[in-house]
């Protein structure tokens, strides 16, 4: 493998909704998404076969919703609705820079984007476009968290990459607590069994019982993405094997 050469052939990146917003409390900030857009462009130039996830809480949290009395189920499908508003405008940015790109959504809605098939998005992205993959799982009461480690796992992703806005899992909140401890690598038992803020107890168990490495980082610092895929040093590596120290 040559010395500048991505380590990974095919990763699935799963983006917050709230990555979008930028400084805003709301909505899409399309400077943010056009930087994105760019990112995600050169990594997949460099031959990275890529499969995207966007959450949709720039727009609406079925949690939050259904915490202030809203049914829960109806408040996931409207959140499932605003991940594929996201995935349509991250397309139209990335298309923008010559990237063919496929929107597949888990709920029909064939006019504005495909219907989620396996073999399809395989195929897809053997050929070189980018896939992004909409409406969650399709079903309430699943995180988009949990939609990305389950299509990671049906597309035989190399790697899930976890895009934040913190560095990488802490052992408490880094926002809260100036002592919080960063780790380089931890275990998916570990997360579990200290209830780290990695992803949902359910999109780790899957990670684990699949073997999918996670990959969380800092998405506000320009290159990681490409650092990532290349191999370098960034983040928290959340694996199998004995427990970090």
């Amino acid at each position: 493998m040559a010395k500048d050469a991505p380590i990974y052939r095919r990763v699935l990146l799963k983006l917050s909704g709230e990555a979008l917003m930028g400084d805003g409390n709301y909505g899409i900030e399309p400077r943010v998404i056009e930087e994105i857009a760019e990112e995600i462009a050169q990594v997949h130039h460099l031959g990275v076969e890529m499969a995207l996830v966007i959450g949709g809480g720039n727009i609406f949290r079925g949690v939050s919703a259904a915490s202030k009395g809203m049914d829960r189920a109806t408040a996931d499908y409207m959140g499932m609705l605003a991940t594929v508003m996201n995935a349509l405008a991250l397309q139209q940015a990335l298309e923008k820079r010559g990237v063919t790109t496929r929107v597949q959504s888990a709920i029909d809605m064939k006019e504005v984007a495909e219907p989620y098939i396996r073999r399809r998005a395989i195929r897809h992205l053997e050929k070189g476009r980018i896939v992004i993959f909409a409406a969650g799982t399709g079903l309430p009461f699943f995180t988009t968290d949990t939609a990305a480690a389950l299509r990671a796992v049906e597309i035989g992703a190399s790697v899930l990459l976890k895009a934040t806005k913190v560095d990488g899992v802490y052992d408490s909140d880094p926002m809260k607590d100036s002592k919080a401890r960063k780790y380089d690598r931890v275990t998916f038992t570990e997360v579990l069994q200290k209830n780290l803020k990695v992803m949902d107890a359910t999109a780790i168990s899957m990670a684990r019982d699949h073997n999918l490495p996670v990959i969380v980082f800092n998405l506000r610092k320009s290159g990681n993405i490409r650092k990532v895929i290349m191999g370098k040093t960034v983040g928290t590596l959340v694996e199998g094997g004995a427990d970090a120290e």
